[in-house]
């Protein structure tokens, strides 16, 4: 039994094959995208035809790979970046070039929502979320200000992974994790915003694609694609998702309680919740996961840079950053590292810097400030922690999403005081839009199995490597972040971060 997925990426589809039965991703091909070029700065566009080309080429060269196998396919899930924005005429003909989440053109209809909604707090405590520029609610009300005509002849307005569920069934709607992505849905109550759509336009409400329940599909594959790609007729396509939600299921984590660290360069604290847990203070973010679950998550937005900052510095390969963290005390001497290179989310420092503190003649060394770049890194994580405790999550233990190295996963498991687990077979976001592919097709076949059963099959915890915390450790982590963001405060307040 195999499962398809599909992600549309900015610069190029990629597809790959899960072998259920074996729990293994088998085949794989991709086919690029070219960008609209020629557009004023910030501009970021794609022709989404092209993305039918790329998809249909994809899966076709994946397909002559899986050879006989392609009649053991039984569905397919589709996963995309967040933000974004197609729009359709009542013909279902693409009206203009797509925007993508990186497309910054929007900003001044951020600006606009924010003076009518008492700016990010106001959207916060309407949606759960403040607006971004890449976000469909943004770039709708853009399109309205800068295009009226072709705002006029929209009938549709859809992400890019709704857009390619439409081609392959046929069927308008989105998954709530996708929904939750367009800054127009009220997460909390699962539901678009009657305030912030109407604030766009009256038609609005009609353009944008009913909800799919969690665990059910968007639809069947069109009876020509089935046939062109030599495929069954019965095909389920799931509901899709966004790339964030996918990642989160990737990790194995489904049930409120789960938290997973991503160690990746764009890296995040995520809790699972029940329900909705919403940071007042817009630090963190809230969304929807595949299972009907929400999630809180708090960006980092320096897990690599910092690390690989030292690494550079010294010529170093991992290998020899391990050895000099092997060599090393916690605490570093006293040298305390903010590693805020890129700015920073949690805590909100957006023009933050780096902070090298408590150099001395004995402790500058190379060792120990490979050592205070790591705690520096895993502290960040203990701050995030620290926020998602005030909102109410006690996690049991913490999945890692990307093995960053035996000693950096037990500084995370002494920081956090819980057990750190890597996580193996994880395929990062289309393994997650696969598991919620087949979580539909059972579904769809009267088996009732769990996203926490599909994911405990597929997603394997690797307890050989789980780190345990050391409680004296995890007790001198705890002073010496208070004794950080003591110092983080005060350098904010001072306008020295």
């Amino acid at each position: 039994m195999y499962f398809l997925g599909i992600d549309i990426g900015h610069e190029s589809t990629r597809v790959v094959a899960l072998d259920l039965e074996a729990a293994t991703l088998t085949e794989e091909a991709t086919a690029p995208h070219e960008w609209i070029e020629g557009l004023p700065e910030g501009y970021r566009e794609q022709d989404p035809a092209v993305w039918i080309g790329a998809v249909d080429h994809a899966v076709k060269e994946l397909l002559a790979g899986l050879g006989d196998r392609r009649a053991e396919v039984v569905a397919v899930g589709i996963t995309a970046p967040e933000g974004g924005m197609v729009v359709l005429d009542e013909a279902n003909r693409i009206v203009r070039p797509a925007k993508l989440g990186t497309d910054r053109s929007a900003q001044q209809q951020v600006e606009e929502f924010g003076r009518a909604f008492g700016a990010s707090p106001g959207l916060v405590e309407l949606t759960g979320n403040a607006l971004d520029a890449g976000s469909l609610g943004a770039q709708a009300l853009w399109l309205k200000r800068h295009e009226p005509n072709h705002f006029q002849r929209a009938t549709s307005l859809m992400t890019p992974q709704d857009f390619i569920g439409y081609w392959l069934t046929g069927v308008l709607g989105t998954s709530e994790s996708t929904a939750a992505t367009t800054g127009l849905f009220t997460i909390p109550r699962r539901i678009w915003s009657e305030e912030l759509v109407e604030f766009v336009d009256g038609r609005l409400a009609g353009m944008l694609p009913p909800t799919i329940e969690p665990g059910r599909p968007r639809g069947i594959l069109r009876n020509d694609l089935a046939r062109s790609w030599g495929l069954p007729e019965t095909v389920l396509v799931a509901s899709g998702s966004s790339r964030e939600s996918a990642s989160i299921f990737a990790a194995g984590a489904a049930l409120p309680g789960h938290v997973v660290a991503d160690l990746s360069g764009d890296g995040a604290l995520v809790a699972i919740v029940k329900g909705c847990v919403v940071d007042y203070l817009g630090e963190g973010s809230v969304g929807c996961d595949l299972a009907g679950n929400g999630f809180t998550r708090m960006p980092m937005n320096n897990v690599v840079a910092a690390r690989e900052l030292v690494r550079r510095h010294y010529g170093w390969s991992e290998v020899d950053e391990e050895a000099a963290l092997a060599s090393t005390q916690p605490g570093a001497d006293g040298l305390l590292f903010l590693p805020y290179l890129l700015g920073e989310s949690v805590p909100n420092l957006t023009d933050g810097t780096g902070v090298l503190h408590g150099m001395t003649l004995n402790n500058f060394t190379p060792a120990n400030l490979a050592r205070a770049a790591a705690e520096g890194v895993a502290l960040g994580f203990g701050y995030a922690m620290s926020r998602l405790s005030e909102l109410g999550c006690e996690p049991s233990t913490v999945r890692v999403t990307k093995d960053a190295g035996p000693r950096m996963n037990q500084l995370l498991a002494d920081v956090f005081g819980v057990p750190v687990a890597p996580v193996s077979g994880s395929g990062g976001p289309l393994l997650g839009g696969l598991m919620q592919a087949a979580v539909a097709f059972f579904r769809e076949n009267g088996e009732e199995l769990g996203f926490d059963e599909i994911s405990g099959y597929i997603v394997k915890v690797d307890d050989d490597v789980r780190c345990h915390p050391n409680p004296g450790r995890h007790e001198f982590y705890q002073k010496l972040l208070a004794r950080r963001q003591y110092l983080v405060e005060t350098l904010r307040v001072g306008g020295f971060l």
